[in-house]
Formats: C-alpha cells, structure tokens, sequence
C-alpha cells in the first residue's frame, strides 16, 4: 500500500519548487507584458490547448472579473470560423509548456495580417511559439509532479501562478478598487455586501464611541478601549459630530512625548470636521471615499450632521471587527 501522505507532500513540494523557480525567472519582459495587457486598445484573448486550454481559460475569466475585456479563443475553433471575433488591436496570451503545440502553431500565422501581439507562458524559450511571440515568459519546471513526470501537474500550476500575476499587475496598473470589484461581481458575497445602503451595514446605537468635548484624553482612551473600534467621534449634546480620534493619532502623540497631551481634552486633539457619509449612501460609494482618503473608519450623519452610526473598513468588508490590541487604560 503507497503511503498516501507522503505522497501528496511530495507533490506539493514539487509544485512549490516550481513556483520558487518561477519567482527567479521574473525580469523585464514580465513588466513589458503587462503594460501590454494594460495598453492594448482592443481585448485579452486567451489560447491554448488541453489541460494549457483550461489554464488559458481560467486566466481569460480572472482578468474579465478586474475589468479587463477577455475571452478565451480555442486554436482549432479559430481555424473554423472563431476568427472572425479577433479584431485588430486584440492581444493574445498563449499558453503552452512545450511550445510545440500543432493546433496551436497552425493558428498563431492566422493572426499576423491584424498585427495581433502575442505573448507566451511556456517552458521551452526556444520553441517555436516563444520565436513567434512578441514577449515570451518563461513557465519551465524541472519536473512534473506525476511520478512519470508526465501529466501536466507543476506546469499548469506554473502557467497558472504566472497568468495570476499578470492579472495582479494590471489591477495595479488600473488602481483596481474593491468599489470596481462589486461592479464586478454583483452576486458574490462582497458584491452584495457593498449593493447595500450605508444604513445597513453600519454599526450603530450602543456600539458607537460617542464622547463630548470637554471629555479628558483618558477617558476618550477607555471608551476607545471598550467599543473596541480604534476611534472615538467627539459630538455636542445633540449628537451632531465636531470631530474624530483614532488609535493613528494616538500613535502620531506618542512620537511627541514633551508636549504634555496625556492632560488634555479630546476636543484639543481631535480632528476637526472628518470625512462623513450619509446613512442612504451605497455601501461600495463609501468604500471608494475610504480608499480615495486612506482611512478605515467613516462616521455616518444625517443633513443635520448628527451621528447615526459608524462604518468600519473590516466590517464593511465582511471580516468582522477588527480588535485593537493596545490597552489604552494604562497609557
């Protein structure tokens, strides 16, 4: 009887090992290849044959999800009529360990008379399809995880990690945000989560750490403390919001030791006049402002600019509320 667990920890090993290599086989031509996804005026299209077919496929809809116009193109489909969706402008991403693929050769010439760009995932840099494209990435693994090495195991997950950090580079090219990411998808989890108004996904009542201004830093620091959200909003009797402290000011007085901020009242350190949002805003519309200002919390008023709740980052994106591990108590 083979020992199973040995086995798939050899396997894994194996696929890990072919990612190491990957990592030291990127240079220029990785950068080179995504500015030309980027730049392309026209569509991504994907090919490749087989079990490389299937990772082509998976790479076409992972850069459709961020936005980018993909679709997959079977070679020999595209011998029999599929030609006629390439217009000029396309780019091709051809995927092949060999680099030999027949299908894929007989359709590569296809494409020369709309000077479609091509660029190759592929473990041979001589082969023919590497000669042919304009940017060739390297995708070569020692070997096959397959005791025979033999089945397309290491390679496609090479091909596979390489296609994924094409996609990565061009959310950073694009400045691809969470926001663009639920227009993307409506009907996932977080999709949904951010199709909600603000009023419905903020915390509220009990949860929110409410001081008024003539409140000691001490004190706004133990209710920091207990509601546990990194924040207090300094508000007036009537609720209406006049500013906000964070556990990043709180670290910003801590490189100031002399100025004597332990003794004074929240309303001397607070932020005046914050980044707010209403309760019927969208959620995603919210999460943009976020990311645009680089904060994690956001009060939420009304046209009064009464306080009626407040959002955080981490529960705007569903990963529960974060806990903050400092114990302001003792400071």
């Amino acid at each position: 009887m083979p020992d199973l667990i040995a086995l798939a920890r050899r396997v894994l090993q194996i696929e890990a090992q072919a990612l190491s290599r990957l990592e030291k086989n990127i240079d220029i031509a990785f950068a080179q290849a995504a500015e030309l996804i980027y730049r392309a005026p026209g569509r991504l299209l994907t090919t490749g044959v087989g079990k490389s077919g299937i990772i082509a496929h998976k790479i076409a809809a992972t850069f459709s999800s961020i936005g980018r116009d993909s679709i997959f193109l079977h070679p020999v489909e595209a011998l029999h009529g599929d030609m006629g969706m390439v217009k000029r402008g396309d780019v091709l991403l051809a995927v092949s360990h060999s680099g030999f693929s027949g299908e894929l050769l007989e359709f590569l010439p296809l494409l020369r008379p709309l000077e479609i760009k091509v660029i190759a995932l592929t473990g041979d840099m001589v082969s023919p399809l590497a000669r042919t494209a304009r940017i060739a990435l390297d995708c070569g693994v020692e070997m096959e995880a397959c005791p025979l090495n033999l089945v397309p195991t290491a390679s496609t997950t090479a091909a596979l990690a390489m296609g994924d950090a094409l996609a990565v580079a061009y959310m950073e090219l694009t400045a691809f945000s969470a926001a663009d990411f639920q227009r993307s998808h409506p009907g996932g989890r977080l999709g949904q989560r951010l199709a909600f108004e603000v009023g419905q996904v903020m915390l509220q009542g009990e949860q929110l750490p409410l001081v008024p201004p003539h409140c000691p830093l001490t004190e706004a620091l133990q209710v920091m403390n207990a509601k546990d959200l990194g924040t207090v909003l300094v508000v007036d009797a009537r609720n209406r919001l006049l500013g906000i402290f964070t556990d990043g000011d709180l670290r910003r007085l801590n490189l100031d030791p002399d100025s004597g901020w332990r003794n004074k009242l929240i309303s001397a350190l607070m932020t005046p006049n914050p980044m707010t949002a209403s309760p019927t805003a969208l959620a995603a519309d919210a999460l943009q402002l976020m990311e645009k200002t680089q904060i994690s919390v956001l009060a939420i008023v009304d046209g009064e600019n009464t306080v009626q709740g407040i959002l955080h980052l981490h529960d705007l994106l569903g990963r529960g509320k974060i806990s903050f591990s400092a114990n302001y108590e003792q400071m």
